[in-house]
């Protein structure tokens, strides 16, 4: 068999006939003896962190237009070699003019499952999300970050789960820190300053009507009261010394105030919370966690 000469050639003008696309080989979708390993189902299998700018409804005024980042999966059955991953991201774009908020993901959810022909689905979009913020006395503004994923899942019957992410940065001022620089001052007159961190609190909240950002940040800033401020002149930097005096709090302190705050939301059915105190004082973070408590509920 004489064998014909590769061209190395790219030709602009090629057209793609139906015939040619079908005579093109299709692996993933191949017969189960061309699986690799164990025959077995793959409970997620999909793409990660494409981008998209998407639309996202607000609580109140016109809708946010943000750069957001997509993991999409599905699950595939045993006796499959694969899914057609570009679905994944094909089905996604079919919404991508919608205004999104967590119900709109079930949409998506049931069409992936449609499309890729799959018992389950999963979703995830993350971005961030501005809000203008006030200084505590002077009379600048300006936008705070917050750090948000929407999450989606339609399980193989059917039920569709929601939660939301957020990632909130506050300050923690240590009480024993305190107790001791005023024990130094009183006892000894040497000026000692109490130490203080900047802190997260990674918030997860499985949810049961609708809900928005704006919800949950406020829910963290009742609860904790020190968000990090955005613009500062020096009568906000006193109030903000003056508001970690008033609101000391070690890291079990801030689980707790979560969980207190969390808890009184009939729309929160379950929630996670870590919190992340980054310390000043030691080379090593502090760190709390605690969730609702339902049985077979989050952890």
């Amino acid at each position: 068999m004489i064998s014909k000469e590769v061209r190395r050639f790219y030709d602009p003008t090629f057209s793609v006939s139906e015939a040619y696309r079908e005579s093109l080989p299709d692996l993933q979708n191949g017969a189960a003896s061309l699986i690799e390993g164990a025959n077995v189902p793959i409970q997620q299998v999909g793409i990660a962190d494409f981008k998209l700018p998407l639309k996202f409804r607000r609580r109140e005024g016109e809708a946010l237009s943000l750069e957001a980042s997509i993991d999409g999966y599905v699950s595939l059955e045993m006796d499959k070699k694969g899914i057609n991953m570009s679905r994944i991201m094909r089905t996604f774009y079919k919404y991508k003019e919608e205004v999104f908020h967590l119900d709109r993901l079930e949409d998506i959810l049931r069409a992936y499952k449609k499309d890729l022909k799959s018992q389950e689905a999963y979703l995830r979009i993350t971005f961030n999300y501005p809000m203008m913020m006030k200084s505590l006395r002077s009379d600048l503004e300006g936008y705070q970050y917050y750090k948000v994923s929407f999450e989606g899942k339609l399980d193989n019957y059917d039920r569709f789960y929601k939660f939301m992410h957020l990632d909130f940065e506050y300050s923690s001022a240590c009480p024993c820190s305190y107790e001791l620089a005023e024990h130094a001052r009183e006892h000894r007159e040497v000026a000692a300053i109490p130490h203080s961190q900047r802190s997260v609190a990674n918030v997860t909240v499985a949810l049961k009507d609708e809900f928005f950002v704006e919800d949950l940040v406020n829910i963290c800033r009742n609860a904790l009261n020190t968000e990090t401020q955005v613009m500062v002149k020096r009568e906000d930097e006193q109030a903000f010394a003056e508001m970690n005096g008033a609101y000391q709090k070690f890291v079990e302190d801030a689980a707790r105030l979560l969980y207190e705050e969390l808890d009184s939301y009939n729309s929160i059915r379950d929630f996670v919370v870590r919190c992340v105190h980054m310390e000043s004082l030691h080379s090593h973070d502090a760190v709390s966690r605690i969730c609702k408590g339902l049985p077979n509920g989050l952890r």
